[in-house]
C-alpha cells in the first residue's frame, strides 16, 4: 500500500556492461548482415590511419525504391495559384 513512499525493495535486476571487442564484434556482425543483402554492394573506404571507414551508399537503396515518391512542389502552392511555377515566371 505504501510502495510508492518507501520505494520497491525488490531487488534491482543487474544489467551486464558489454565489453569494448562485444560491442565491435556486435556492430560488425550486423553492418556485415546488412551489406550481404544489399545489391549492388557498396564501396568501402578503410583510413588504418585514422582507425575509421566510409560505406558509399548508392543513391537509392532497394527498399527506398518500393517507397512512394516524393509530392510535387507544386502541389504545396496556395490553392488560388494554379499556374505552374515556370509559367507564373515568364
Amino acid at each position: 500500500m505504501f510502495k510508492f513512499l518507501f520505494g520497491n525493495k525488490a531487488a534491482a535486476p543487474e544489467v551486464k556492461r558489454e565489453t569494448q571487442r562485444e560491442t565491435i564484434q556486435r556492430a560488425q556482425g550486423e553492418i556485415n548482415e546488412i551489406l550481404a543483402t544489399l545489391s549492388p554492394k557498396p564501396r568501402i573506404t578503410i583510413y588504418p590511419e585514422e582507425g575509421s571507414f566510409i560505406i558509399d551508399l548508392p543513391e537509392q537503396m532497394p527498399d527506398e525504391a518500393k517507397a512512394l515518391p516524393a509530392p510535387d512542389k507544386s502541389a504545396d502552392a496556395p490553392a488560388g495559384d494554379s499556374k505552374p511555377q515556370a509559367q507564373a515566371e515568364a
